[in-house]
């Protein structure tokens, strides 16, 4: 094999482990959150005549084990006949489960916040409709340390009235991922922590780690091995044309 073809070879080597590293980095933590549940859900005060109001949470989110940040979507939906006028939806956090931001929505003030609760946002809707539904993006953060719950009151306008309320229900995993780029945890579930950090860690939750690797590689071994798969390939092509030359 000429050298001119041994190095395009080589490169074509470099160009698809680069290429499988970008794919693998673009998927790395993202979960499919599944099919929507209204479990954990229950009426707490009777709404008025022909709505009925719920919320749906996803069956599966995702942690990210490196900067503990977490995305799901909150539903609230109107499976009666007639329209709810003005309502409001509350995104609580609790325990190890912290609410970041809901968009569209305003966070509540630590005074106002549900007992027991570590963060919350308001959802104020002026009217939905009969047999519709709007849905809010939910930026969260999971000390995977400890259990998480999230809970999704749906209150009248003056808060006076709880038609609805999801929660707080927990997510989590029975099978902690801590060596994983992320931990999928499932709606419903307690959550098993993490084995505890070094006695003087900060706040005693630091992940275990099996090596250098886990800090060098936040790609995936699979890419990295790829990527050493070409590069090798390309010292070795060269090698070979150098002693052909000599």
């Amino acid at each position: 094999m000429s050298s001119r073809r041994t190095a395009a070879v080589a490169g074509s080597l470099v160009a698809a482990s680069f290429s499988a590293v970008v794919i693998l980095s673009g998927t790395a933590g993202a979960e499919d959150e599944g099919p929507a549940s209204r479990k954990g859900g229950k009426v707490v005060d009777e709404a008025p005549a022909g709505v009925k109001l719920t919320t749906l949470l996803p069956e599966k989110i995702s942690v990210d084990n490196g900067s503990e940040k977490t995305a799901l979507t909150a539903t609230v939906k109107n499976d009666g006949n007639k329209d709810s006028g003005k309502i409001q939806l509350l995104v609580v956090g609790f325990d190890g489960l912290t609410v970041k931001n809901v968009q569209g929505c305003s966070p509540i003030a630590g005074n106002n916040l549900p007992e027991g609760s570590n963060s919350g946002f308001s959802c104020p809707i002026d009217n939905l409709a009969a047999g519709k539904s709007k849905a809010y993006a939910v930026d969260a953060t999971y000390d995977l340390g400890k259990t998480g719950k999230i809970c999704l009151p749906v209150r009248a306008s003056d808060g006076k009235k709880t038609f609805w309320q999801q929660g707080p229900v927990p997510f989590g995993t029975t099978n902690p991922s801590p060596d994983a780029p992320a931990t999928p945890l499932l709606l419903g579930t307690d959550n098993k922590p993490v084995s505890p950090g070094k006695p003087d860690s900060p706040g005693g939750k630091e992940l275990p780690k099996t090596g250098p690797a886990r800090d060098l590689l936040p790609l995936g071994a699979a890419g990295a091995s790829l990527l050493a798969a070409g590069a090798a390939g390309m010292w070795w092509s060269r090698r070979r044309s150098a002693r052909q030359e000599v």
